[in-house]
């Protein structure tokens, strides 16, 4: 039993992916389907698709049901003994929603083994009211959000109960839109699941419920007693949301059944393979990576920063642009999340435009400029920013001694000053909220892992330190969130076969023979990280000029 594989599926923004990981958490194997190159006939970008309506953003369920089966497939291929499979749980993209009609259940029961997911009239399209789900980069709910936050008392009001202000991505906006514009597809969603709650309802044949990380993110969970606030239902989704939504939130690690016999038959899974929640990708990343003291940066397509912090019997006093989750393996600890939507794609445009899209050209614009930029800082959001909320474009300022910074209208920086810019300017904006988002109780940080893409980049790795004045570590597997999902499958497998229900995450990683698979990349240089000290307070008061010109004072 002990030599058993754990199994996790991961759907990502671009891509899907199964990882496989043995007893001490190492990966056996890895396959994938990038949704734009495998899947070119759904015309993604990106693996999303902009609507007609400003800021909307969405991707077709169709297509992942396909990407499911296509990597199945290249799993099969590679050898990997699915029989071996003793759990199976994962992570999918945060905020990501979708809507199953009136036929799901029994569609999922009745699921023929000799018929792909995809294959038209098998499950889809009469299991879903809306073909397409919005995704996390949809910010066409910008109404909504507002309406939401002055039925409870403003921002904050909400903040406290829920663990963020309303954001155009979380699920209980994305429903009051969907409710107020689409009303028949509202009317016609018997289920509204996550995608990270879609996944294993075709694992096991009947829908799943929410999982309480991923639950944090919907601005419809009371953050201190994990359940579902029956007035915040009521504002977003009406008196009916309370049976679409479905039962309470679960712990990560919970069984939820033995995966159905379509996988059994199909593919050859073992009957007795236990299916427990999937979390979202930023829980999942928390759950393989953290410690006490430890701050993950996630360099991916968005960039951001998450803590493990102690819990708190009151909410936590907090800025409102930060999120407060539950964690998905304990009640016994929060997670502050800081996520900035302009991460990777804003790195590139700029090393697109400035080094012809070469990374050794960009790296050697950003290593021979120098610390502080020559005083310039710059701001980049191709898209609408979550942090700071709802700007947009590009903005230059220039900074000069113990003068007010000014914006900058007719030089521009070249081509080095652009490419460090957006460097300075991303860590800079996560650098200035650190203190604002740690409770006065946690522990003090003590070194910085990157995660994602742009962890890979020695340049970007190196900046990341001497401005964070963090040693940088890097985990041996570049698939941090997928690992996580894996580990929580693990998680429900010990307790099955060892913990029992109330066995703690804490007592399974003790004496299991799983080693940190850590690695030291940076460590900061103290001259350096004092230049990035002196510029908080520069980069503060330019932030708030660019709110004020994007009109969001």
């Amino acid at each position: 039993m002990y030599t058993r594989s754990r199994q996790v599926l991961r759907i990502e923004l671009t891509y899907l992916k199964v990882i496989v990981i043995a007893e001490d958490a190492s990966i056996v194997h890895e396959s994938a389907v990038h949704f734009d190159r495998d899947l070119p006939a759904y015309g993604t970008t990106n693996g999303a698709i902009k609507g007609p309506d400003e800021g909307e953003v969405t991707s077709p369920v169709l297509m992942w049901l396909e990407a499911i089966d296509l990597v199945m497939q290249r799993v099969k291929n590679a050898g990997v003994d699915l029989n071996a499979i003793a759990a199976i749980s994962g992570a999918g993209q945060q905020h990501g929603s979708m809507y199953w009609s009136e036929e799901a259940e029994k569609a999922l029961a009745v699921m023929d083994s000799k018929r792909p997911l995809a294959d038209p009239g098998h499950i889809a399209p009469h299991a879903f009211a809306l073909p397409n789900a919005p995704i996390w980069q949809d910010s066409s709910t910008v109404k909504d959000c507002r309406d939401l936050e002055a039925t409870v008392g403003g921002p904050q009001v909400l903040a406290d109960l829920t663990g963020s202000r309303a954001y155009e991505r979380f699920t209980g906006p994305q429903i009051t839109r969907i409710r107020r514009l689409k009303p028949a597809a509202y009317r016609d969603s018997a289920r509204i699941p996550l995608v990270s709650s879609f996944i294993p309802s075709l694992f096991l044949g009947y829908i799943a419920p929410i999982e309480v990380s991923d639950a944090s993110g919907m601005n419809l969970m009371n953050i201190l007693t994990c359940k579902w606030d029956d007035a915040l239902l009521e504002a977003c989704g009406g008196p009916e949301l309370r049976a679409k939504i479905g039962p309470e939130p679960v712990p990560g690690g919970t069984i939820l059944g033995r995966i159905t016999w379509w996988w059994v038959e199909r593919w050859g899974f073992n009957p007795d393979c236990i299916v427990a929640p999937f979390t979202g990708d930023n829980p999942a990343t928390v759950v393989a990576l953290s410690a006490p003291g430890d701050a993950i940066l996630s360099l991916g397509t968005s960039t951001t920063l998450l803590l493990s912090i102690p819990p708190a019997d009151t909410p936590p006093a907090r800025v409102t642009t930060s999120h407060l989750l539950s964690h998905p393996t304990t009640l016994d600890a929060h997670i502050a999340m800081l996520g900035c939507k302009n991460g990777a794609l804003a790195r590139e445009q700029i090393r697109d435009r400035c080094a012809g899209a070469d990374w050794a050209r960009y790296n050697e614009l950003v290593e021979h400029s120098t610390h502080g930029n020559s005083g310039f800082i710059g701001f980049y959001f191709p898209l609408p920013e979550i942090v700071p909320p709802g700007v947009r474009g590009e903005f230059i300022f220039q900074c000069k001694g113990n003068e007010e910074p000014q914006l900058v209208l007719g030089l521009q920086p070249d081509a080095a000053q652009h490419a460090r810019g957006i460097l300075e300017s991303q860590f800079l904006s996560i650098k200035s909220r650190i203190a604002a988002i740690l409770p006065a109780h946690s522990p003090p940080l003590q070194r910085l892992i990157v995660t994602g893409g742009s962890s890979a980049n020695q340049t970007i790795r190196q900046l990341a330190a001497d401005v964070f004045g963090m040693r940088v570590y890097i985990a041996e597997s570049k698939e941090a969130a997928g690992t996580g999902g894996a580990v929580l499958a693990k998680f429900a497998w010990w307790k099955a076969q060892v913990g029992g229900a109330s066995g703690s995450f804490e007592e399974m990683t003790m004496g299991t023979g799983e080693v940190e698979r850590m690695r030291l990349v940076a460590t900061p240089k103290g001259e350096v990280t004092k230049v990035y000290e002196a510029l908080v307070d520069n980069y503060r008061w330019c932030e708030e000029r660019v709110i004020h010109l994007c009109g969001q004072a």
